[in-house]
């Protein structure tokens, strides 16, 4: 079968707590045909995490120097932290037919939205609000004002969730995993996305 001409963009969200990274690390170990775009951050990263693995740590300064030079798809200051995704890296890969997942925060997806219409939006949210509180805490990472910080920005971010194409509830890894890749082979089984295959016909 002939490659896709241009990869399908896909942008996951979620609230803080809800378990993204360890929902993506799955769908990545049952498909190894997608990009997974590696984001930069200003925040400290947490125990466990690694530089260029779950984020590109940058600091301040560098971070506001690629906003001036125009080297971001979107970027956003969330918690007083900025995140972004570089644009470079992002064609490259859908130029070469590949998948390219980001892991963005509602006000980023908007962006990629504005800029990238073709998109697809996928909402992760856990079983319930109740879950989501049980989750930050037993992380043991924060300070109890943060998690209610953390709490409040998941509410606001709630509101966003009907613009999204579509939505994953996170109660078991594995099984948010494989909604993940069922929405992603929808996707690559549409229309517009398989016109490469009957040509010459």
């Amino acid at each position: 079968m002939k490659k896709k001409q241009r990869g399908q963009l896909i942008v996951l969200s979620g609230p803080s707590g809800v378990g993204k990274s360890t929902v993506i690390a799955e769908l990545l170990s049952l498909r190894d045909d997608i990009h997974f775009s590696v984001s930069f951050t200003t925040r400290t990263p947490r125990t466990g995490e690694a530089d260029g693995v779950n984020y590109s740590f940058v600091t301040r300064e560098h971070f506001e120097g690629m906003i001036a030079g125009n080297e971001l798809l979107e970027y956003a200051e969330y918690v007083n932290n900025y995140y972004g995704t570089s644009l470079k890296v992002i064609n490259e890969k859908l130029d070469e037919g590949i998948d390219v997942l980001l892991d963005i925060e509602v006000k980023g997806a908007a962006a990629v939205k504005t800029k990238c219409p073709e998109a697809v939006l996928i909402f992760i949210i856990p079983p319930s609000f109740e879950e989501l509180s049980r989750r930050l805490k037993n992380r043991n990472s924060d300070e109890d004002d943060v998690i209610a910080s953390r709490l409040q920005t998941a509410r606001e971010e709630y509101r966003e969730i009907p613009h999204y194409d579509y939505l994953v509830v996170n109660d078991k890894v594995s099984a948010a995993a494989l909604e993940l890749e069922a929405i992603l082979t929808a996707e690559a089984c549409r229309t517009k996305n398989r016109l490469n295959l009957i040509e010459g016909v």
